[in-house]
């Protein structure tokens, strides 16, 4: 089955031709407009697609014919150059905006130049302050070590040799008489016989010296010290004590040897104890009594 498709145009109407429309007599014969061109096409066809390809194709036709005028082209240059002018402006603002994102990129990466740099300078001054405080540090530390070796020195100056030694053979002189003394009711009950005194109280004698000698150096002017001056004391009779012991008898692997040993231990550290003790005890009355001068010797 065929179709026939013949569009109807609307013929053209001229003034010319037509001046006077009320009087028949100038009615000139009727302007046939150009005939269509008449699309057969069947329904095969039409279901092929072949009526769009049709109508596309005279679609076609009538643009180049429209674009084959004069006055047409004018306004096809027009809109070529409006086109290119657009393509223009669209590129210039894709690099206005890209300059735009480039200088905000540029003001963020100053922004944080700038903080850095804060941060850099911040840094530098408490470098500068821990620095000068420790040259502050220094020069007190100097100041005071100058000071203490310039007290040393003076003390050193000040010092009296030979007095400082008359003042320690009195000290030892004491301390080995008050220890003799406190010694001798020890000594009287391990000896049998006078002869037996003699050697038990000359070693209490010269320890007790040295005791008092030592004593006096190491209180110093430190005379309320009492763990200073027991401790004195006790190491001074805990070694003594022990060089007893081990002049003794030897000691046995039993416990018999043991238990014996243990108690002639204790016995003879607690025996030089109290008479070291003692000395400490009579050689602080003569420094609190001003009999003896504790070293050094003040001025």
């Amino acid at each position: 089955m065929k179709t026939l498709i013949n569009p109807s145009l609307t013929p053209f109407q001229n003034p010319r031709i037509l001046p006077n429309l009320r009087s028949p007599a100038h009615f000139p014969p009727p302007i046939r407009p150009p005939r269509s061109p008449i699309l057969k096409c069947s329904s095969e066809e039409i279901e092929n697609g072949g009526l769009k390809d049709l109508l596309s194709g005279v679609v076609d036709e009538r643009v180049r014919e429209l674009l084959k005028r004069e006055e047409n082209r004018k306004l096809l240059d027009g809109l070529e150059k409006a086109s290119m002018r657009v393509e223009l402006a669209k590129r210039e603002l894709e690099e206005i905006e890209s300059q735009e994102i480039e200088a905000a990129r540029m003001r963020d990466y100053v922004d944080q130049l700038e903080t850095r740099a804060s941060e850099i300078a911040e840094c530098q001054r408490e470098i500068y302050e821990a620095r000068a405080m420790v040259e502050e540090a220094e020069c007190s530390l100097s100041l005071k070590t100058d000071g203490l070796d310039n007290l040393v020195e003076k003390e050193n100056e000040e010092i009296d040799k030979d007095e400082e030694r008359w003042e320690s053979i009195k000290a030892a002189s004491v301390s080995a008489l008050v220890g003799t003394l406190a010694g001798l009711p020890i000594s009287f009950s391990q000896a049998t016989s006078s002869e037996q005194l003699i050697l038990p109280l000359a070693i209490t004698f010269v320890s007790c010296a040295l005791f008092g000698v030592t004593f006096r150096y190491i209180i110093r002017r430190d005379l309320d010290n009492i763990q200073l001056k027991s401790g004195t004391s006790a190491a001074f009779g805990i070694v003594k004590g022990l060089a007893a012991l081990g002049a003794g008898p030897p000691l046995e692997l039993n416990n018999a040897s043991l238990w014996s040993h243990l108690v002639d231990g204790a016995t003879l550290v607690s025996e030089n104890l109290f008479v070291f003790l003692f000395a400490a005890v009579a050689l602080d009355y003569c420094f609190k009594m001003r009999l003896l001068s504790p070293f050094p010797i003040k001025r």
